[in-house]
């Protein structure tokens, strides 16, 4: 298979592993999105990291596979390829990015659909789409710009230029730079913290945060509103809460 998913400790890693480059062909694409809803459904993960191994994350789409693609080809799959890469930003858990070597095109695409990017020192990210005559087509052309901004989003797509570790992170794209060796033990770590936490709360944060994105202020507050109040139902709260007055902050188990 070229998707994994392996579950230790509450984490679910979604593993890519198609050797050398981890390029992203469709049946790539349809494990993934088979395996990210999977994600999101099992109770026994409760945070997930995308990883493409010690090398590289992943170096972008099969370009041989789609120069065979004529228009007509890629109208029928262009939805098909968002929807893969979506799957992955709506897992309802906290996802974390593991990035070593190119991130480049949907490898790019990938990272974003993470809530944090974590990035080796040997990293480079980047969407070089323009190079071969097209623009990003899973989702680069937005999230990018929601990510770093319409100006950065547009120098990197505009001149299909690659950013190193240290850049990426001076711009907003990765979140945290580590040693290569270093960087799935870090976000495996992220991932387990946040997998002790209460999921619910998780869940409603992130959700919060996404959608009210992606709308006004007044409607994103509404949807705040509408989630604060619902986890006063859940045992979460409850104990929190009641171990916030017994012991003090910090201290409840949520497990």
């Amino acid at each position: 298979m070229t998707v994994s998913l392996e579950v230790a400790e509450g984490v679910g890693t979604l593993r890519l592993d198609r050797p050398p480059m981890n390029a992203l062909d469709i049946a790539t694409q349809d494990r993934l999105k088979e395996l990210a809803e999977e994600a999101g459904a099992r109770e026994d993960v409760r945070a997930v990291v995308v990883y493409g191994g010690e090398k590289v994350f992943a170096a972008g789409a099969d370009i041989k596979e789609m120069q065979a693609m004529d228009h007509t080809a890629m109208v029928l799959r262009a939805r098909a390829l968002q929807d893969s890469f979506t799957a992955v930003a709506r897992i309802p858990k906290p996802v974390v990015a593991a990035v070593t070597g190119y991130a480049l095109g949907g490898g790019c695409e990938l990272a974003l659909c993470a809530d944090y990017r974590i990035a080796g020192e040997n990293a480079k990210l980047g969407q070089p789409e323009i190079l071969l005559g097209l623009i990003p087509g899973a989702g680069g052309t937005q999230r990018l710009a929601r990510l770093v901004g319409p100006s950065k989003a547009k120098d990197l797509i505009f001149t299909g230029r690659m950013v190193n570790a240290d850049e990426a992170k001076e711009i907003g794209l990765v979140d945290r730079v580590v040693p290569a060796d270093e960087v799935y033990a870090q976000a495996h770590a992220w991932a387990a913290k946040l997998a002790q936490g209460p999921a619910l709360a998780l869940r409603a944060a992130k959700e919060a945060i996404d959608t009210g994105l992606e709308t006004d202020i007044e409607t994103g507050l509404a949807i705040e509103r509408n989630w604060f109040a619902g986890l006063f139902a859940t045992e979460d709260r409850e104990r929190g809460m009641r171990s916030f007055v017994e012991e003090g902050p910090g201290k409840a188990k949520f497990l």
